[in-house]
């Protein structure tokens, strides 16, 4: 991992670590990789500092020489799928994810609509470092700024022809849609309208506080929301975080389930119901080890990548075989429509499936294996979150492990992660097991073993 590039982009605290003057040597470097007279579509969620932000890096990308078109208000998955339908030469956006309000950050998008690769954004950052800057002359930034406020309208048309509309539409379906607050609220409500489907829209307005919750979409941000789907009689609520490239279902009955799961569902049902050709799932090791034993039998498997949708997403592409890809927190990938997280992509084939087996998310989700889901995080530097992860090693040296990223255990009635963040100095720890009790005792186990470790700092 860079300097500067995490898991997922760039990110920072506005006018603290994300400066003005960081920002704009940052989007000077940017324009130099991409190259004089290049096409670069620009789009921003509606953080904190968002207009700040892309204003600055539209300068640094002007002045290298690149033609900017400016896609205002847009979801990431939309600008993705503009610049691969679009011929543009890359994007970027300005959107700091899941990440509290205070956050904003740098997304930058090659012209296959993907996140650049990791040794691309190595090369961004080696131009930053040794401020070896394009420098266009004044000819080549005469013109001005391109608006391009189609790509919401773009990417909505691209969503809906990929799921049968006729079939969802006659179920007659009432959903919630929560969008934070954030640009989802500008698709997400309009793909469900083509679709015939009647979306009641909750945190509908851009705010860039998020007033009614936090930004990531978990159970214990989602209360509020799971009540109205129970409230309103909805078949469903699908809660995205602040760029949309995530959506967390909840079914009838007011629960709130993670993202593995609804991955898990969806795989089933395009290799079993929509007979597509696909024989491998990408996933991170973050996600639950259900899903091998729920696809096994369809003949498909599972490769295990580190956490990022960036490394998923770039994995799947080298494969012809591949079914999806997701991560555990909403990211769900579906290659015919791109290699990315879409968050409005995965609502439209939730609803497709809901509509073909004539089921309620409750039924479905029932028939996945139950068990007990423990996620917490404890604030930490990325040098003492490497030591835990080495001492949990330890600790479970008999049991299977795999390494690929932090450490996650297999072991018989449980499995557990942990791993430095790749956005925020945090060590994030996740455990599924079958039972509550022993969710705890390795919880606990995990615990003291960094309470050893940051007692072994001070």
């Amino acid at each position: 991992m860079g300097r500067y590039f995490g898991t997922d982009g760039i990110r920072g605290v506005v006018n603290e670590t994300l400066t003005p003057e960081f920002v704009l040597k940052m989007a000077q470097a940017i324009g130099s990789y991409f190259g004089e007279g290049s096409r670069v579509v620009i789009g921003r969620d509606s953080r904190a500092g968002g207009d700040m932000i892309k204003s600055i890096v539209i300068g640094g990308l002007l002045s290298a020489g690149v033609k900017v078109y400016d896609a205002a208000y847009t979801p990431t998955p939309a600008l993705q799928y503009c610049v691969k339908k679009e011929g543009f030469d890359g994007g970027v956006m300005i959107t700091a994810s899941h990440n509290p309000p205070e956050y904003n950050g740098i997304k930058v998008i090659g012209p296959d609509g993907v996140e650049i690769p990791r040794e691309h954004e190595d090369e961004i950052e080696e131009i930053y470092l040794s401020s070896k800057f394009r420098v266009s002359s004044w000819r080549s930034v005469v013109n001005d700024v391109v608006e391009f406020r189609v790509c919401n309208d773009i990417y909505v048309d691209g969503v809906v022809k990929l799921v049968d509309r006729d079939l969802i539409a006659k179920a007659g379906f009432k959903i919630v849609v929560d969008p934070v607050n954030s640009v989802g609220a500008l698709t997400t409500p309009k793909i469900a309208m083509k679709l015939g489907v009647k979306a009641v829209v909750v945190n509908g307005t851009l705010d860039p506080l998020f007033p009614a919750r936090n930004p990531e979409p978990t159970p214990e941000t989602l209360v509020e929301t799971a009540k109205l789907v129970k409230d309103y009689g909805a078949v469903a609520g699908f809660a995205h975080d602040a760029d949309a490239d995530r959506v967390i279902v909840i079914g009838e009955n007011g629960v709130v389930q993670w993202g593995d799961r609804t991955a898990t569902l969806l795989a089933y049902y395009l290799k079993k119901e929509r007979g597509e050709k696909g024989s491998k799932v990408f996933t991170a090791v973050s996600s639950s080890t259900m899903i091998e034993d729920v696809l096994r039998p369809l003949g498909v498997s599972v490769v295990w990548l580190k956490v990022g949708s960036v490394d998923i997403a770039h994995e799947m592409k080298k494969h012809q075989d591949v079914l999806c890809g997701f991560e555990e927190n909403g990211g769900f990938m579906y290659p015919p429509h791109q290699y990315v997280r879409d968050g409005g992509m995965t609502m439209a084939l939730f609803l497709e499936m809901l509509a073909r087996l004539r089921a309620k998310p409750s039924e479905l989700y029932g028939m996945l294996p139950k068990v007990y889901v423990l996620k917490k995080k404890y604030s930490m530097d990325r040098e003492t979150a490497l030591k835990v992860v080495e001492r949990v090693k330890e600790e479970f040296k008999n049991e299977r492990q795999i390494t690929v990223d932090g450490v996650k255990v297999i072991s018989r009635g449980y499995w557990v992660l942990v791993r430095p963040s790749g956005t925020e100095p945090l060590l994030r720890v996740m455990l599924e097991a079958e039972s509550e009790s022993k969710a705890r005792e390795i919880v606990e186990r995990i615990e003291k073993i960094i309470g050893e470790v940051a007692g072994e700092r001070t």
